[in-house]
């Protein structure tokens, strides 16, 4: 009887980490059969939203090798998030896609234009089973609703095959969500295992399953960690078809990172599944794979919140997921910041616009790969501040300011490293790489107060070992 079962759209999207050929055995009439059968599986991780051949599809003369395909389709290798910034993103390849993300204008959230102080939303700091699901789609293979809220996930499919010929399928999908409370150094990871299917003759409801959370990696070397949670070791598919849903936690102590005031500790965290038929069926090879890592960082920098943890050094400083997060500015009518908004995306979209000229002028903080760097020196900010006042000077007038009215707003922002002095810090620079223009004092003192209000509430740390970029709603 050919079965029509499709084992399609029950998941969202994953990491695709390849192919693994293992050999099992299917059910056979008969222990002389079985034994002269040649008993096969082979496993495939694949996007969790990606539609899968059903098994009659499989049946069909390009069934396996178009599964083949969506294996390879799948941006194997990748292990890290495109966004991905600190020493992590040198540790594993990184997805050359850009990850699910909240849509700007969503993240920018309502602000009150009844006079408030322009402010930056707070970071989402939860995620809900079906947000994961929605955040990946089809094909994310990473979904960053804030750096404080992250998931991932991948389908796990078997073709069990008897004499070569598909028989049989089964395949569940593992979603893991990654969440930091505010002001704590405890990383929860809740794991998701769902859409479990079996279709035809498999032995999979007693196969075991195994599930680990590693950390591979740590900078500086060494660090320990707590952990915490109901991690279920290794269970059969039909026990974690009943489980669902478990979770782990994962605490570092300040005192264990880089030298100096900020005290940065950085690691990566690495979900692995693996699996093996259960007896007497036999297996070559291995089966599974590593999901993806995410990347966790640990601070306890004095110009931050929780910088003394309420007076228990413990508990001192926070936890984050080291991705560059978007700050937004919103040129809508009535934003407070709208004059700032509309100067950075003149220099966004229209580089050749603005003032100082420069030929082939492109500003950064525009993507993950070239984000902004916070900095925290008083000497630096200052420097950038005189750089971009000489420049409004010099198209402007020495009364630019029209008595006061008018302030001069310059992006890359002076409270970074790509400021308009940069080239005076760093000859390898491109000169006139900035933005400047004459603003309205209370639109600038707006973004300002935006920017500076996103540096707390989302942990941004001196230096170049973190980043952020910047977006425009209009």
């Amino acid at each position: 009887m050919r079965n029509r079962t499709r084992l399609g759209r029950a998941g969202r999207r994953t990491l695709a980490i390849g192919t693994a050929v293992g050999v099992l055995s299917a059910a056979a009439p008969s222990m002389a059969s079985e034994a002269a059968a040649d008993l096969r599986v082979e496993s495939y991780v694949l996007p969790a939203g990606a539609a899968k051949p059903s098994l009659e599809e499989m049946q069909s003369e390009r069934g396996m090798e178009r599964l083949r395909e969506l294996a390879r389709e799948s941006d194997p290798g990748a292990r890290l998030a495109q966004e991905t910034v600190g020493p992590a993103a040198s540790y594993a390849p990184l997805s050359r896609h850009a990850s699910g993300s909240v849509p700007a204008g969503e993240a920018a959230g309502e602000r009150s234009q009844a006079g408030a102080r322009a402010t930056a939303p707070e970071p989402a700091r939860t995620m809900s089973y079906e947000e994961c699901v929605k955040g990946l789609g089809s094909d994310k293979k990473f979904f960053v609703k804030s750096r404080f809220a992250v998931c991932n996930g991948a389908s796990f499919l078997q073709t069990w095959l008897l004499n070569g010929r598909p028989s049989g399928q089964s395949m569940f999908n593992v979603r893991v969500v990654g969440t930091v409370a505010k002001n704590s150094r405890t990383i929860n990871f809740q794991y998701y295992f769902t859409d479990f299917v079996e279709t035809g003759r498999t032995g999979s409801s007693a196969m075991p399953i195994t599930t680990k959370g590693n950390i591979p990696q740590s900078w500086p070397s060494g660090a320990r960690y707590t952990r915490g949670g109901n991690m279920p070791g290794t269970k059969t598919f039909a026990q974690l078809k009943a489980m669902r849903t478990f979770k782990e936690t994962v605490t570092a102590k300040p005192g264990q990172g880089s030298s100096g005031s900020t005290d940065l500790l950085f690691s990566v965290y690495e979900p692995a599944v693996s699996y093996t038929p259960p007896a007497p069926w036999a297996l070559s090879g291995s089966m599974g794979g590593k999901l993806f890592m995410l990347a966790p960082r640990w601070d306890a920098a004095k110009y931050l919140a929780n910088s003394t943890g309420g007076g228990n050094p413990d508990r001192k400083g926070a936890a984050t997921f080291s991705y560059v997060p978007t700050m937004t500015y919103s040129a809508k009518p009535g934003a407070e910041e709208r004059a700032a908004a509309q100067h950075l995306k003149t220099a966004f979209t229209k580089p050749e616009d603005t003032k100082p000229y420069m030929s082939a002028k492109k500003v950064p903080g525009q993507t993950a790969k070239e984000p902004l760097h916070r900095t925290v020196s008083k000497d630096r900010r200052d420097d950038n501040r005189k750089a971009a006042v000489k420049q409004c000077k010099r198209y402007w007038g020495a009364g630019y300011t029209q008595g006061g009215a008018l302030e001069c707003d310059e992006y890359p922002f002076a409270t970074t490293y790509e400021g308009a002095a940069e080239f005076d810090h760093n000859p390898d620079a491109r000169k006139f790489n900035f933005s400047v223009k004459p603003i309205p004092k209370d639109d600038n003192g707006a973004g300002g107060n935006i920017l500076l209000s996103f540096y707390a509430k989302n942990r941004i740390i001196d230096g170049l070992e973190d980043g952020f970029i910047v977006k425009i709603v209009s």
